[in-house]
């Protein structure tokens, strides 16, 4: 269904919502994937709330742009940790996440090359595509957000 408004798109309706829901848990079972992706998400969490505290940090630096190398470098480790602690077993289980491993890497490129709206305030923005696994994720488990 269509939904108007500044932040408007695309959005599933209930019906959608149930078949999706219907379709991740039996790719989940047949692929007996379960275990990894909950291990996964599990160390996911505490990654997340880094991500946050970074993207925050991003956002609240000085206007002359003087610590962006600084931080770029640290989401630089930060993504290398993730890819390893995240991505690479979730790609490896299940192959639909590894556009993640994709968009995540493309979006540090061009933040590093000087496009900073790829940090956070671009919709391939890393914290945009990391949000996006974060849902997958609980998606995927049947979880709801906390």
């Amino acid at each position: 269904t269509r939904v108007t408004g500044p932040f408007g798109g695309w959005e599933l309706t209930g019906t959608g919502r149930a078949a999706d829901t219907e379709r991740i848990t039996a790719e989940l079972d047949a692929s007996g994937a379960r275990p990894v992706v909950a291990r996964v998400y599990d160390g996911f969490l505490p990654l997340n709330r880094e991500l946050l505290d970074l993207c925050t940090t991003w956002q609240l630096r000085p206007a002359d742009g003087s610590h962006d190398s600084r931080v770029l470098n640290v989401l630089a480790d930060f993504h290398r940790r993730a890819d390893e602690a995240v991505c690479r077993d979730l790609s490896a289980v299940l192959h639909r996440f590894s556009r993640y491993r994709v968009r995540l890497s493309t979006a540090l490129v061009r933040a590093k090359a000087g496009e900073h709206q790829y940090v956070v305030d671009d919709l391939a923005a890393y914290h945009t595509v990391w949000f996006q696994l974060h849902e997958d994720m609980l998606a995927t488990l049947g979880l709801e957000r906390t």
